[in-house]
Parts: structure tokens; C-alpha cells; sequence
């Protein structure tokens, strides 16, 4: 993959062929990967896919994963590109199945999919919460924020109990304390740790990097971790210990880091990835779904049991 790709919009650290060796590496490729390719007067199409059986590609992505959607290098036709991918890609698959799909990418992938005569089924399954600045600077995106946010970080902050630092640089001590968190806390093992502190490492020697821990005492009882690029800030990881919720480390460390990626960085977007947690409203003023698209390859019987079962015997062949 060239390292001058891009996706349309905004650059991620979802879009680079990094983060697709990354997941390579760590064993989220399936049976295989494969990157799709299309050309079409001088652009270049890729979108990287991993083999999940006889048949069968989806998106190279996995839990961190914002987003999967195509990546382009130079300048023209990208539908017509696209359009040449998927229909290279019908040589190989009966089926491909895309997902976290942005809302902004949707029409463009499923119509390409159509005009390469696939089966195309495209529905909401997921959630994204962002923030657009606009024109808005720091306190007035803070005076647009609820009463009750904004009280308690007040409030929190007046009595000096937690201690916050930040980092845009990796500190492998910084990080211990946010595994000791994270262990500490109220989410899941973590999924992969050894991949998230890899991808941590690259994004540092990029100089995107952003990371805050929150101690009381001089114990760690809240971290962070966050990127930034192209205007856009990036939230992957957060985390606290349950029993230090009455000084709110979490929520004090939220309002350190939007601070500094706004006043410091500039950022003009914030995304808070995937998932529709309440808590992402109170500092968010953006929702859109994320989408799960569906192709089967109609010259392959094989598509033809899973196309039914995703349209129906009246809807087959239409996209919902």
C-alpha cells in the first residue's frame, strides 16, 4: 500500500498502511489478508481486507478500529476507481462485509459496490459522537456544554485533590500506570495490550501522541490516551478506578486534554470513535451512525443463501 494514500476527508491514523501491518502483526487478519485494488485514469483505489472464509473478506479492522473505508492515491475519478475494485474484487468473493462504515463514506462504497454488480445491503449499526468546533474557540465550546458538566468540573477542580499531567510524548511509566488503571477499573480486559501500546509507541515517534494520567495521593487513578492529526483529535482509550469517583478524576482529565488539544493544538474536530455512551453527549455536539454494508456477488451461489437471509426472497437483489 503506498504511503501517500488517503482516505476522502480528513487523514485518521485508521487509514494508513501502519495500522493495517499493526493488525497484521498482532493476528487480526483472518485467514489471509488482502488488499482490493482498483485503478481507474491515473487513481489508485485500496482497501484492505482480511479473508474470514472460503469466500468471504471483510474490513481489516478490529475494536480499536474507528473506521474501515477506501484509501485513494492521485487525483480524478475516485468512484470510477472504486467502482474497479469491487469489480476486481467479484473475481475473488462472494461476499464482503464492511464494517465500522462513517456515515460520510456510506453512499459512496455501497453505490461503487451497485455499479460493480453486487448485491448491496447498507444498515445503521453503530454509533459515532464528535465534536465540530466551527468557529467556536475553547470557552465557547465550554459555555455550550450542560450546567451539570460544567459545575462539577468547577466544583472538582476548586478543592485540588486530583493532580493531572500531560504527555505528547510515549512514557513507559505513564503507560504502566494506565494498564494498573485499566485493570483497576470498570471495563473488560483490555483486548489486545500489546497492539495498543505498539500503536501507542508509532504515534509518538509521529508527534501525534497525546496522553493524560490523573492521581490522587500520587496514586493513578485515571488515564488517557489520545492523537491528533489533521485538525481532529482522536480519543481511543479512557479509563479510572472505580473507588475515586468522588473527586471525578476522569471527568477533571477530560476537561485537561479538550483544553490542550483545542488552545494547544488547534484542533477543529474531536472524535469519540465508536459506541453511544451517554457521558459522550455531555461533551459532544455530533451524532451520526456508523453502517455495516453487506455485498453478495451474484455469480457465486455461494452469496446466494447469505443475500437471501440478509434481504428476503421479495427484497433480493434491492438495497434496503
Amino acid at each position: 500500500m503506498a504511503a501517500d494514500a488517503r482516505a476522502t476527508g480528513f487523514a485518521s491514523p485508521f487509514d494508513r498502511g501502519e495500522w493495517f501491518d499493526l493488525l497484521e502483526a498482532h493476528g487480526f487478519a483472518g485467514a489471509g489478508r488482502v488488499d482490493a485494488r482498483g485503478t481507474s485514469d491515473g487513481v489508485v483505489a485500496w482497501l484492505p481486507l482480511r479473508c474470514e472464509g472460503p469466500g468471504h473478506f471483510a474490513g481489516l479492522t478490529n475494536w480499536y478500529s474507528f473506521s474501515i473505508r477506501p484509501l485513494f492515491r492521485g487525483s480524478g475519478d475516485r468512484t470510477a476507481a472504486l467502482a474497479d475494485l469491487f469489480g476486481k474484487l467479484r473475481e475473488q468473493a462472494a461476499r464482503v462485509s464492511l464494517y465500522p462504515v462513517p456515515d460520510a463514506d456510506r453512499a459512496a462504497i455501497a453505490d461503487a459496490l451497485r455499479a460493480a454488480g453486487w448485491w448491496v445491503k447498507a444498515l445503521p449499526t453503530g454509533d459515532r459522537h464528535w465534536l465540530d468546533l466551527s468557529d467556536m474557540d475553547h470557552h465557547g465550546w465550554w459555555d455550550s456544554r450542560p450546567g451539570a458538566l460544567k459545575n462539577t468540573v468547577k466544583r472538582k477542580a476548586k478543592k485540588g485533590v486530583v493532580d493531572i499531567a500531560l504527555f505528547d510524548v510515549f512514557d513507559a511509566d505513564a503507560w504502566a500506570a494506565y494498564e494498573q488503571i485499566y485493570a483497576a477499573s470498570w471495563k473488560p480486559e483490555e483486548g489486545d495490550p500489546a497492539l495498543l501500546r505498539a500503536f501507542a509507541e508509532a504515534e509518538s515517534a509521529r508527534g501525534t501522541f497525546r496522553m493524560g494520567l490523573a492521581r490522587i495521593a500520587g496514586e493513578p487513578v485515571a488515564a488517557q490516551y489520545w492523537t491528533v492529526e489533521d485538525g481532529t483529535a482522536f480519543i481511543h482509550k479512557l479509563a479510572h478506578v472505580e473507588d475515586s469517583l468522588k473527586a471525578s478524576p476522569g471527568t477533571l482529565l477530560s476537561a485537561a486534554l479538550f483544553r490542550h488539544v483545542i488552545e494547544v493544538d488547534g484542533v477543529k474536530r474531536i472524535d469519540f470513535g465508536t459506541g453511544n455512551d451517554a457521558y459522550k453527549r455531555d461533551w459532544m455536539n455530533r451524532h451520526e451512525p456508523l453502517w455495516r454494508i453487506e455485498a453478495f456477488n451474484p455469480s457465486r451461489i455461494a452469496a446466494w443463501g447469505p443475500a437471501l437471509k440478509a434481504f428476503g426472497r421479495s427484497m433480493l437483489g434491492k438495497d434496503t
